[in-house]
């Protein structure tokens, strides 16, 4: 097994970490768990959650995946895994999360009040890798900061993330961490896949010159590169199917976002690189995603232990230059997919 560092810590993490959104919604406790155990018998000892998940967030059973991910814990070895958490971002944000009545912020209050819960339904004493979930455009982030340095400091959390941030956001937390003196963010969890590039416009920089790890999700473009879209219906039991049926515009709009012309044009030459390869396309997008020293570990996600399969081929498995060069040749000729 490859280990890679967080950040300038010392989290030693597998370069791919298991994320769990569907935990309590698409995969039910039992398959859950079996999940977990393949994940955790393959080698992988990275987990990541939130207090929001499962998805689509609900108010009738948010923190549900938590909980399972706690009961799974207690059969093992805490100091064996690296888990990772979020406090839910702010109201403010893109979207009002469905806990704590509406109300949430990147404050003193409400990361306490998040930190706390999770310990609860995690069955744990402390959180690896503790993160914001996305900004908030309103609470100064060095209040925002502050509180989360307590977390370190009181030993509820050995490090500090951010995820869904801009260049601007992970820039000015950085200075502003440094400035203090106090617990900066290590880590940054943003989509990232070959259908979404963006984040080797500008994020990528920031994150080589300072030593911050990218924690790519959704890998395999919320399955679309795994070219089950590209058909003439779409599948069942799929995500985005689910969503293009929403009366949520945001869903919906979120849906079109990810299976859209470009998106199923450019997936349909990747699905050609990987038979050239002979391997699944979602081997070839995972791989291409932790290709990157700037990536520390690349979260999958999976309803079932059969979709583990193809992710965990990429483990080790390291693409040539000419397949990278092809890969950047389409992206160039298809620009931004996902917009």
């Amino acid at each position: 097994m490859k280990y890679r560092y967080i950040g300038k810590t010392g989290l030693r993490v597998t370069p791919i970490c298991l994320g769990t959104m569907g935990f309590g919604s698409w995969s039910d406790e039992t398959e859950s768990f079996k999940i977990m155990d393949k994940a955790y018998e393959k080698g992988i000892n990275f987990f990541d959650t939130a207090e929001v998940y499962p998805i689509p967030p609900n108010k009738d059973y948010a923190g549900e995946t938590e909980k399972i991910i706690g009961k799974w814990l207690k059969g093992k070895q805490r100091d064996s895994l690296i888990i990772a958490s979020k406090v839910a971002g702010a109201a403010n944000g893109w979207f009002v999360p469905p806990i704590r009545h509406g109300l949430t912020a990147i404050d003193k209050f409400h990361i306490k009040t998040a930190i706390e819960g999770s310990l609860k339904r995690l069955q744990t004493d402390y959180i690896d890798l503790y993160q914001m979930h996305w900004p908030d455009t309103l609470v100064p982030i060095e209040e925002s900061l502050k509180a989360f340095d307590e977390l370190v400091q009181e030993g509820k959390v050995r490090y500090l993330g951010t995820s869904n941030d801009s260049a601007y956001g992970l820039t000015k937390a950085n200075e502003t961490s440094k400035r203090l003196g106090i617990s900066r963010f290590e880590s940054i969890q943003n989509n990232f896949s070959l259908n979404n590039p963006r984040f080797l416009d500008e994020l990528a920089h920031i994150c080589e010159k300072e030593q911050i790890s990218l924690l790519p999700y959704s890998p395999i473009g919320g399955g679309v590169l795994s070219c089950k879209y590209n058909g003439k219906f779409y599948p069942d039991n799929a995500r985005y199917s689910e969503y293009l049926k929403s009366s949520n515009p945001r869903i919906k709009a979120q849906a079109t976002r990810f299976v859209n012309e470009k998106s199923l044009a450019t997936t349909a030459k990747y699905v050609e690189i990987a038979k050239r390869l002979e391997i699944s396309p979602v081997t070839l997008a995972v791989a291409y995603s932790k290709q990157f020293k700037f990536v520390a570990s690349t979260i999958i996600g999976a309803r079932t232990t059969k979709q583990l399969d193809d992710s965990f081929a990429a483990m080790d498995l390291d693409l040539s230059d000419e397949v990278m060069q092809e890969i950047k040749d389409i992206q160039l000729d298809i620009m931004y997919p996902m917009g």
